[in-house]
């Protein structure tokens, strides 16, 4: 159901080695440059001193360089949670949920202040396996504490983020993971991913690494400070992005039972691994944001909810090891009435960037709206517009109609109702099954186009 788019004569050998030395020389810094990026949020990023200032020794518990290093889940972060303005999370234990979607034989995290208007100090964090699906608790002999070049503690500057050190740990594939963090001090306000259809936990005090869940008795629907879960793995050979808003992140799906469009992708792709199919072995991370648009972001400094424009380097570009991204934005800016070149226009950038880092572009046509309290004939023509740009082959390596998917055949201003949650712009679980069915696999082969 997608559509595709379709050395010189006479050099002395001391001179060709000399050569030879200096382009792997450059790609060698080059190869840093990217690493370091990968952890930056903003651009930049903690420079991993310690607390006191000194540079910690090599993390002991680092797994062996064994695997490809992918991300098995992700949050992007959205602004600053109200009401920590001035505390952040001080003195209490925050433990999120997440989960994966490969596994692997070490983890990673990144810890995001972003929106924080003070640095972040943080002495303690660690990972484990759930003992169950939404338990707090954690699996027998799984608990780890976290470091960052070495040292337990680690204190963010304001609008940065960090990247932990390795950890020996066999992270399961399509399981809850157990991500907690203590901070002791006033620091806020604590940057987080509202409408995360998963509950998380606290706890009074530093409760880091209790691992019978008791002390963990507030129930929580977002995320906090955590954005990242990468693992060292033999399942997955790299990444895929989604990217989108709140369609993406599932913002109308059953909480806590993972069935967001791409948790049912990855499963999808999971199973056509396990039963030989010839597609590629990639994990996938879902970068949606509730509200999110193309080409504008909102109010802040830093902005929040950033436009795709903006965060695409963060969220996109910064992930490990990144071979697709499936792109589901621009219905939020036909609703704010932008214009139908404007949005293309800008799709078409991220493509571009996309392009530039060898990464293959999998993009969907936008779902109907009819019924929806804004919309108007006027904000359709726009979105078919839209559609008919994408359609054409222009736009995207690849296509997938989730439009022609999902839109009621009698009626294609509208959601089926079979999709339809209720509100006639966001899926049900049904819709988001259909959308993940709807990708074809053999989309995800393949190089990138020299120019489209």
């Amino acid at each position: 159901m997608t559509e595709r788019r379709d050395g010189g004569e006479g050099v002395s050998p001391t001179k060709q080695r000399a050569l030879l030395t200096a382009i792997i020389t450059l790609i060698a810094v080059l190869s840093a440059c990217i690493y370091v990026g990968a952890a930056a949020g903003d651009g930049s990023r903690d420079d991993g001193r310690n607390s006191s200032g000194a540079r910690s020794p090599h993390n002991s518990a680092a797994p062996a360089s064994a695997g490809t290093w992918v991300g098995s889940w992700a949050a992007a972060p959205v602004a600053g949670e109200d009401g920590t303005e001035k505390t952040g999370m001080a003195g209490r234990s925050v433990r999120n949920i997440v989960h994966t979607s490969a596994g692997g034989t070490g983890a990673r995290i990144t810890l995001s202040n972003l929106y924080g208007r003070a640095p972040l100090t943080l002495t303690h964090a660690s990972i484990a396996v759930a003992a169950a699906d939404n338990s707090s608790a954690a699996a027998e002999g799984t608990m780890r504490r976290l470091t960052f070049r070495g040292a337990t503690s680690v204190t963010i500057p304001a609008g940065k983020q960090i990247l932990s050190d390795a950890v020996r740990l066999q992270v399961p594939q399509s399981a809850d993971m157990l991500v907690t963090t203590y901070s002791p001090t006033d620091s806020g306000p604590a940057t987080y991913h509202p409408y995360a259809q998963q509950i998380s936990y606290l706890a009074d005090g530093d409760r880091t690494e209790d691992a019978t869940g008791t002390p963990y008795r507030q129930r929580t629907a977002i995320w906090r400070y955590l954005t990242a879960l990468d693992v060292l793995s033999d399942q997955a050979d790299g990444t895929v992005v989604a990217f989108g808003d709140s369609i993406t992140d599932g913002s109308t799906s059953t909480e806590s039972a993972n069935r967001r469009w791409p948790d049912a992708f990855s499963q999808r792709l999971r199973a056509a691994v396990t039963d030989g199919q010839d597609v590629p072995r990639y994990s996938v991370v879902n970068e949606g944001i509730s509200g999110n648009q193309i080409l504008a972001s909102r109010s802040g400094r830093p902005a929040e909810n950033q436009s795709g424009l903006v965060r695409f380097t963060r969220d996109v570009l910064g992930r490990p090891n990144v071979k697709v991204v499936v792109i589901d934005l621009g219905v939020n800016d036909v609703l704010q009435s932008a214009d139908a070149d404007d949005i293309l226009t800008g799709l078409r950038t991220l493509v571009r960037r996309a392009h530039a880092h060898g990464i293959k572009v999998v993009g969907a046509t936008l779902m109907p709206f009819g019924g929806h309290p804004r919309y108007s004939a006027g904000r359709d023509a726009v979105r078919q517009q839209v559609n008919a740009g994408i359609r054409s082959g222009k736009v995207y390596d690849a296509v997938v109609d989730m439009d022609k998917a999902l839109r009621d055949p009698y009626d294609p201003r509208r959601l089926a109702a079979e999709y339809d949650c209720g509100d006639h712009l966001h899926p049900n679980d049904r819709g988001y099954r259909e959308m993940a069915r709807t990708i074809d696999l053999a989309d995800l082969k393949g190089a990138v186009p020299a120019q489209l």
